[in-house]
């Protein structure tokens, strides 16, 4: 089947959502915030998706199953600015692509890079289908230049398929410059937590394959009793595993952790609802080969990073660098991004954990 593209203008964006296509049982909206950022709703029988076209193409929000599948913030809605603490709530954010992660103190980025909210000149709609089914999909182009320095274009793209609850997320980098360009990429998705949610994921839990991040960041306050619990997480890391809600991750908790893959290439991770139900990403290591964690309960934000694919730890660009954690795009070079995320019923849960039990058991 031929793919249809339908170009989006910001000022075809309106206060009242209003619809703009149907596929079959796929159906797609656009509005305006109040806070004047666009947004596209695509919907399938299961849930929606709500997307920023020219504002990072982040997904702001996901829901599934009736369930909110979004991180708790602050924020009710998206605020129009490249700020990235300014506007922060999103279920996905594209991070990088010149640097990623907190700048210490050598680094001259933005916190996670240009990409979170970076402004894009064009986005479009696509309706079409593969092997996976009918489908419809947010894309855009982001070009990034910086005289004697960067020029790349960033293509993500989210494809929302009949009648499923996991959607597929891509992003492409082309390196536009005639000398190579260093590469640093996180894929930031971030779920809401569950309490006495089981966390089962396809890394082996155990010290050196689990690492908790122990250098704190010197721009975070930190309750009593935080620091002693992180050096416990050296040791122990099955710790996190159970989200229990005396555990102190306030404000935040990083982990480093080592995927192992199945046949086909990818790592699976799970958050495993005391009903049955789960939230789910997959990657690819090969692709991504870092996988973080991050867990924030503070109370008035709770969020949860199951895995964030990343091309690097998000530990700034000279400390990257400084580990060989900075890649490097040739002249004229691309490289593709590939994550499914959304979530999982309780019938479907026990074959993905048998499936990750056996990559464990090699």
């Amino acid at each position: 089947m031929t793919e249809i593209r339908i170009h989006l203008s910001p000022a075809a964006f309106t206060e009242v959502e209003k619809p703009l296509a149907e596929f079959g049982p796929l159906q797609a909206s656009i509005f305006r915030y109040d806070s004047g950022v666009p947004a596209v709703r695509l919907a399938n029988e299961q849930g929606n998706l709500v997307l920023l076209p020219f504002q990072g193409q982040q997904i702001w929000s996901a829901e599934f199953g009736g369930r909110n599948l979004t991180m708790k913030s602050m924020f009710s809605e998206p605020r129009p600015t490249q700020n990235y603490l300014e506007t922060y709530g999103g279920f996905m954010l594209h991070c990088g692509a010149t640097a990623m992660g907190v700048p210490g103190k050598d680094d001259t980025h933005p916190l996670h890079g240009e990409l979170p909210n970076a402004p894009y000149q064009s986005a479009w709609l696509l309706a079409g289908e593969d092997e996976r089914g009918p489908y419809l999909a947010l894309g855009g182009e982001y070009e990034h230049i910086v005289a004697f320095n960067a020029h790349y274009i960033a293509r993500p793209e989210v494809r929302l398929y009949s009648p499923a609850t996991l959607f597929s997320i891509e992003m492409t980098i082309e390196n536009l410059r005639a000398q190579p360009m260093e590469l640093m990429y996180m894929a930031h998705v971030n779920f809401r937590p569950v309490d006495y949610g089981r966390l089962v994921y396809s890394a082996p839990c155990k010290p050196g394959k689990v690492r908790p991040r122990t250098d704190i960041p010197t721009h975070m306050k930190f309750p009593e009793g935080y620091a002693e619990f992180l050096q416990e997480l050296v040791v122990h890391p099955e710790l996190h595993n159970v989200l229990e809600p005396g555990l102190p991750f306030n404000p935040e908790v990083v982990l480093f952790l080592d995927y192992d893959a199945d046949a086909d290439g990818w790592a699976h991770s799970m958050q495993v609802h005391p009903d049955g139900s789960a939230d789910y990403v997959a990657h690819r290591p090969g692709q991504l080969a870092k996988g973080v964690r991050w867990i924030s309960r503070p109370g008035d934000q709770d969020a949860l990073g199951i895995v964030l694919p990343s091309t690097a730890e998000p530990e700034g660009y000279h400390a990257e660098k400084a580990k060989g954690n900075v890649a490097t795009l040739g002249a004229g070079e691309a490289v593709n991004f590939e994550l499914v995320a959304g979530s999982l019923t309780a019938d479907e849960v026990p074959a993905v954990e048998i499936a990750i039990q056996h990559i464990l058991e090699g």
